[in-house]
């Protein structure tokens, strides 16, 4: 259990999404093999993410991020979050598991043109697409996608990386 908390702690550097080394990677834990895996929500270890505004927490249960493997992940989001338009390097599929994710499509942050995701929707954006998102309550969404991970705004000044 030592080494799964240490190896959670771990950190990607580059700039990219911020995260721990994946759960999936981790040994000697009940539930767990090197090519098996079995997780409660409990077990999972929610840091922050230097690449989101603040207030976003992120686990890690398969990656690692900054690698070209799989990668899944759960981000938690508080209430009244807003997360500026930007893209990822590479496909996103997203599906909610608890409260409501309100994302839509562009280059700004616009309330009224988002589609209220709540509890088991789903969005998948190709490479590269422009998007934006907000919660009304805290929200925790599930991603997963293949490596690496990262985040480019559309407007560099709002990426909590540069501030």
């Amino acid at each position: 259990m030592k080494n799964m908390l240490l190896a959670l702690s771990a950190t990607l550097a580059f700039g990219t999404l911020a995260a721990p080394v994946a759960l999936a990677q981790s040994s000697g834990h009940a539930g767990m093999t090197n090519d098996h895996m079995m997780v409660t929500s409990d077990e999972l270890k929610w840091v922050d993410v230097p690449s989101l505004p603040p207030g976003a927490k992120l686990a890690v249960i398969e990656g690692p991020l900054n690698q070209a493997v799989p990668v899944t992940f759960r981000v938690k989001f508080p209430a009244n979050y807003l997360l500026p338009a930007h893209w990822h390097p590479g496909i996103e599929h997203v599906t909610v598991i608890s409260g409501t994710f309100n994302m839509g499509m562009g280059d700004k942050l616009d309330r009224a043109k988002t589609k209220a995701l709540t509890a088991g929707g789903v969005a998948i954006m190709q490479p590269k697409t422009t998007h934006f998102a907000w919660t009304k309550d805290e929200t925790i969404v599930q991603v997963h996608g293949m490596g690496p991970w990262g985040v480019t705004y559309v407007n560099p000044a709002d990426d909590p990386r540069k501030q």
